[in-house]
């Protein structure tokens, strides 16, 4: 059994690869072939987070059309789809975010945000605790989120890949629990 954080093109061909969790951007068609069965885990939200002395921190929900001259933090590669997301929705706002940094360790992406090298979208199960020195926000609108799943090979039949399926499932539900057992403290809900 072979299992992957992240689905390599030649794993794909020689059929190494029994399972890999994968994230996209809603709607996404993800480069899986059909021999490739996806299992939905999570729906991952983005979060704004901005330095505490940002003009836009006192705000609980924040327009994204107020951020189009702020510096943005993205990932180290551009087709990320949380990326590709923020350059949806700013499309939709008549505006393409300006990245200055790229990095993929969210915890450094917290620290350029901290040092007010600009603002950043990061996925809520990726935020970890956040820094008492960033305030952390939610967009206005409808949410923006990347997908969580976990592809499993079809022709594997080894009961440990479903029960890592089952066990997946169970703590994707756990989280979302938290989350809104949080939300519905913080009067979010």
């Amino acid at each position: 059994m072979c299992i992957a954080i992240h689905a390599r093109r030649p794993c794909q061909e020689k059929r190494e690869l029994h399972a890999a969790l994968v994230f996209s951007q809603p709607g996404d068609r993800l480069d899986l072939d059909d021999d490739f069965e996806l299992y939905p885990l999570l729906h991952d939200p983005l979060q704004l987070v901005l330095p505490e002395d940002h003009r836009c921190a006192d705000q609980a929900h924040v327009p994204l059309e107020e951020l189009k001259d702020d510096d943005w933090i993205g990932a180290a590669d551009p087709r990320d789809p949380c990326d590709r997301l923020l350059s949806w929705a700013c499309a939709q706002h008549s505006f393409e975010p300006v990245h200055t940094l790229r990095t993929d360790d969210y915890a450094v992406v917290q620290g350029f945000v901290a040092a007010g090298a600009g603002v950043a979208l990061i996925p809520r199960l990726a935020l970890g605790p956040p820094r008492h020195d960033v305030a952390v926000r939610q967009l206005k609108g409808a949410p923006l989120a990347r997908e969580i799943s976990v592809a499993v090979l079809r022709t594997t039949a080894a009961r440990s890949i479903r029960e890592l399926v089952e066990a997946l499932t169970e703590q994707a539900k756990l989280v979302q629990r938290r989350w809104s057992d949080a939300d519905a403290d913080a009067g979010l809900a």
